[in-house]
């Protein structure tokens, strides 16, 4: 019996091996026959070595999604790296790095002689340590006809003082992956979840790394307490006492043979580390979020400002239609996230301002529009924000946030749902203000009071856009979105993908496909058996 068994579940294995085997087959014949060639020939080509080194002038970067932007740590710029371009037949990804200067509204790009591998849904961190360091992990390279995804493990680090990349070869770091997320927790990156996708199958995960900047090594933590389940696309972000917030996120799973269900996930958790144990020992804790969240959606983008305060743009919800069809809406609302305490607060922009009477407005807690606003006169409005710096509210008004540097001010009326959330909110507002268009996917950073919006995609019946508008917004205000680069698909390429072949031929060639497999599969059979009658 124990003989059979071992033979029974080698045969397992050939099987899922000669599957495996098969697929790469088609796959490579499927790219040859696109002229793409062999996916990691295909990074080589498009990692680009020597040539120009040093920082020159030059226009806006193109239309990107999945990309990266960061604050630099000293100067008054933003640092955009990798992302992708999609154009209905063709997908571009990108390796350059650029430098926005906040001040002169100018673009640069960096070049030099070693480059990390074009990517896109990577992340990024900047440090202020050793003059400067941009850190980059992971990510993915799309075939150009989007047939391959190749997805990496590697760690970069950009000196900005001394203008160069390096890599970091440090053993025991993450798998590969994409959609990951990734914080700077005092001296540590810390890394979590992600997926990673092959030839015909996808993996979500939830595991946790920490990488040490002082030793340059990789410790995979296991954590205790409530873990989150697998998903990518989550919300990440530090708190100043050293705790980590993640909200969300999203899980696609197959439920039949050629069809995947998503889920986007409304949860809430707390990571701490008790540095008082050797070694620390970290532990995640389940929130329940409170105030007003965004409805249940994926690719949201998430900023992160002083003391404890974060922001959140769009994302997109599918509703299913049928098995095939997939109805979705692109949001375009702004929230607030205290991180110490959980809590939402929707943003409705105050607009120029106007003279006339308080409006109240009633809202459930998943609406997906923005809370109500009201509009007050000016002395009015001094009084009650006045009012509710010194936290003295009437006693028929319960105050859930105040603010003391007038970035948001929300007051929740009495009545509450069956969720113990007010359905009714008060903002100081008033003119209808202008939004940027609901996307996904776009990239939110905060430097010195100014929230800037860039890029990401949004989809109209089979087309995806892929965008190249900026913006920028003071948090002290919360007046009005200033558009940098407005919003334009004129000169945007978009063309309609199409099959090369008849239906009749495509089932031939995969008549053929399944001979030459079939021939394939006899030749292994018989080197195999022939290493077994040797071994044995």
């Amino acid at each position: 019996m124990g003989k059979k068994d071992k033979k029974k579940g080698k045969g397992a294995e050939k099987t899922a091996l000669k599957t495996e085997k098969k697929a790469l087959a088609r796959m490579k014949r499927e790219l040859a026959a696109k002229g793409e060639g062999d996916i990691e020939k295909l990074i080589a080509k498009s990692q680009k070595q020597g040539g120009k080194h040093g920082e020159e002038p030059c226009s806006q970067p193109g239309p990107r999604s999945a990309f990266t932007l960061s604050p630099h740590p000293d100067k008054e710029e933003l640092i955009l790296f990798g992302g992708e371009y999609y154009t209905g037949s063709k997908t571009s990804v990108y390796n350059e790095l650029y430098f926005y200067n906040i001040k002169k509204g100018t673009w640069s790009r960096m070049n030099t002689p070693l480059n990390p591998p074009p990517r896109c849904a990577h992340q990024a961190v900047v440090l202020s340590q050793n003059g400067g360091q941009l850190w980059i992990f992971g990510g993915e390279f799309v075939s150009p006809t989007r047939t391959v995804f190749y997805h990496y493990k590697d760690l970069w680090v950009f000196h900005l003082a001394e203008k160069r990349w390096e890599e970091i070869k440090a053993p025991g770091g993450p798998s590969a992956r994409s959609g990951h997320r990734m914080v700077v927790r005092k001296k540590q990156i810390v890394v979590f979840g992600g997926f990673h996708e092959t030839f015909e199958n996808y993996t979500y995960l939830n595991d946790l790394y920490v990488f040490n900047l002082e030793t340059y090594t990789w410790s995979k933590i296991e954590p205790v307490g409530k873990i989150p389940s697998l998903r990518s696309a989550s919300l990440f972000a530090p708190l100043t006492d050293g705790r980590i917030l993640l909200y969300g996120g999203y899980y696609r799973q197959k439920v039949k043979k050629g069809v995947d269900k998503g889920s986007e996930f409304t949860d809430m958790y707390h990571l701490h580390v008790d540095e008082r144990s050797v070694p620390h020992k970290w532990k995640w804790l389940q929130v329940k979020p409170s105030g007003i969240p965004p409805s249940a959606r994926t690719g949201l983008s998430i900023a992160v400002a002083p003391n404890n305060r974060a922001y959140v743009f769009g994302g997109v919800h599918d509703d299913e239609v049928d098995e095939e069809n997939l109805l979705s809406m692109f949001h375009n609302d702004l929230y607030a996230l205290e991180l110490d305490t959980g809590r939402w607060f929707p943003i409705n922009l105050r607009g120029k301002k106007s003279r006339g009477g308080r409006k109240r407005h009633k809202r459930s807690r998943n609406a997906a529009a923005a809370a109500a606003s009201s509009s007050e006169d000016d002395d009015e409005s001094e009084e009650v924000v006045e009012v509710l710096k010194k936290t003295t509210l009437a006693d028929d008004v319960e105050e859930i946030s105040t603010m003391t540097d007038d970035v948001f001010t929300v007051k929740i009326l009495p009545g509450t749902s069956d969720s113990g959330v007010s359905n009714t909110v008060t903002v100081s507002s008033s003119n209808e203000a202008f939004l940027p268009k609901g996307r996904m996917g776009a990239i939110l950073v905060v430097k010195n009071g100014i929230l800037y919006l860039y890029g990401g995609f949004y989809e109209e019946g089979d087309r995806r856009y892929t965008l190249s508008d900026f913006y920028s917004l003071d948090i002290h205000k919360l007046d009005e979105w200033r558009t940098i680069v407005p919003f334009s698909i004129s000169h945007l390429d978009w063309v309609e993908s199409s099959e090369s072949e008849s239906e009749e031929s495509g089932e031939e060639n995969d008549e053929d496909d399944d001979e030459e497999e079939e021939e394939e599969e006899d030749d292994d059979d018989d080197e195999e058996d022939s290493e077994e009658m040797e071994t044995d």
